[in-house]
């Protein structure tokens, strides 16, 4: 252990500063008490500005899908530098044009109109101002517990308390519980709960003005909120639904598309429902800015715009895109996040046995949350010793993420190019970082 992992809980929580960080605004947050500067990638791991190197379990928050400085993207990447960077919306460029075809045709049948910007904020932003137009109503659903971006807009449709720190509600936003069963908002339990928590849905439009609702916003699994994963039946009671009341379903897929999932391109096929509007990002480039709304026709030709985005659909990032897509596909990365997926969600839950900490261990192919508690049976959030754990991990030589309503959830959504290897690597680092977090806070 180093001397780092054994300081105590007041120095490993302690102050934030640092002479690396003395020009940046103090809201930019960064994990760990001594920030920790990253100059190079390679497949799964990174490496710092001490030459030390570390398994990227957190993928710059599930970006790079199919990990650091991948060949296939570095070669389209110096191709297209040679050509041109930027065009903006206002023109086409080549890229953007093969990408638009080649996500058109990865769709589900029907949506096949897209726009492309830079984030997943962006592409919420737009995901909302076509339903409007759509539906010509103006409010709003949205699950506690989300989380969709850090604009006004987006503040005020995410229902994760932490993060609704600015800014005022857009328009009237109804929450509604959200499907995190080990914490069930009714008090219910699965399945005999019979899905009770999608079933409010319909409560809570009928509590509003007849036809005021224009859509409800929910990420197909909570990131930021703790890595909830919605029962096999939830979607499609939501979706039931919605369509009785010419309400539409958006789906943010800014974490969980691209395969991460282990099934489908889009995370909420597996629940089997078609959304009316995908949003997406992250994931899609390699680690360039890029963000996608897709949806159908009809719902796009309702605003005739005009939209603009100074840097969407730029070149690079374009060409990056479809070469991302192409490794997803080549190499059967989808089939490689349900296998490696599987395993890790096994070895994780095999540790609660001699892991008190983990309350519940929940996810879908490579987006795994681990929720750690002082007391299985209060469920009493173990927030400080989730903190340690983590910080513990990077000393060990792996990074892992953090979330969860009382941020007591070890967030894991690494490239799915992952192996075996990989996940016994991991599995040791987490059970270690956890002894120590026992032997830390059960003597306190």
């Amino acid at each position: 252990m180093t001397a780092a992992s054994q300081r105590t809980l007041a120095q490993v929580i302690a102050g934030r500063s640092s002479a690396k960080t003395a020009h940046f605004m103090p809201c930019q947050r960064t994990y760990y008490p001594e920030p920790l500067t990253l100059v190079s990638g390679d497949g799964v791991y990174v490496t710092d500005d001490a030459g030390r190197r570390y398994l990227d379990f957190f993928a710059g928050i599930a970006v790079l899908i199919i990990g650091h400085g991948n060949p296939k993207v570095r070669a389209a990447l110096h191709e297209q530098v040679d050509k041109i960077v930027h065009t903006s919306t206002l023109y086409l460029n080549e890229p953007v044009i093969s990408l638009a075809d080649r996500i058109a045709g990865l769709s589900p049948a029907g949506m096949d109109s897209v726009f492309f910007g830079n984030s997943g904020t962006e592409a919420n932003e737009l995901a909302g101002v076509l339903a409007r137009h759509f539906t010509g109503r103006k409010d709003f659903l949205a699950l506690a517990g989300s989380y969709h971006g850090r604009s006004v807009w987006t503040v005020g449709v995410s229902g994760l308390a932490a993060w609704r720190n600015f800014g005022a509600e857009p328009a009237n936003i109804v929450f509604v519980p959200n499907a995190y069963c080990y914490r069930c908002p009714l008090g219910l339990t699965y399945p005999s709960c019979e899905i009770a928590c999608a079933r409010t849905i319909e409560t809570a439009v009928k509590s509003q003005p007849p036809d005021s609702i224009a859509a409800l916003y929910a990420e197909t699994i909570q990131g930021v909120g703790g890595i909830v994963t919605p029962p096999p039946e939830y979607y499609s009671v939501v979706k039931e639904i919605l369509d009785r009341y010419g309400i539409l379903l958006i789906a943010d897929e800014v974490q969980t598309a691209w395969g991460r999932l282990g099934g489908h391109l889009f995370g909420v096929n597996d629940w089997g429902v078609m959304p009316d509007i995908v949003t997406s990002a992250k994931g899609l480039a390699g680690g360039l800015p890029i963000s996608v709304v897709i949806t159908r026709r009809e719902i796009a030709d309702s605003y005739p715009g005009p939209h603009i985005n100074t840097f969407g659909g730029n070149p690079l990032s374009a060409r990056a895109a479809e070469a991302t897509l192409d490794v997803i596909q080549e190499e059967r990365l989808a089939d490689n996040a349900k296998t490696m997926g599987d395993a890790l969600l096994a070895e994780l839950k095999a540790m609660m046995g001699s892991h008190p900490f983990i309350g519940e261990v929940r996810g879908r192919g490579l987006m795994i949350g681990v929720e750690l508690v002082e007391d299985r049976v209060t469920k009493r959030p173990a927030t400080r010793a989730t903190e340690f754990v983590v910080n513990a991990c990077k000393e060990g030589g792996l990074l892992v993420g953090r979330g969860g309503q009382f941020n007591n959830t070890i967030r894991i959504q690494p490239p799915l190019t992952i192996t075996a290897d990989h996940v016994k690597h991991a599995c040791g680092i987490i059970g270690d970082a956890l002894r120590q977090a026992e032997r830390e806070f059960v003597a306190a």
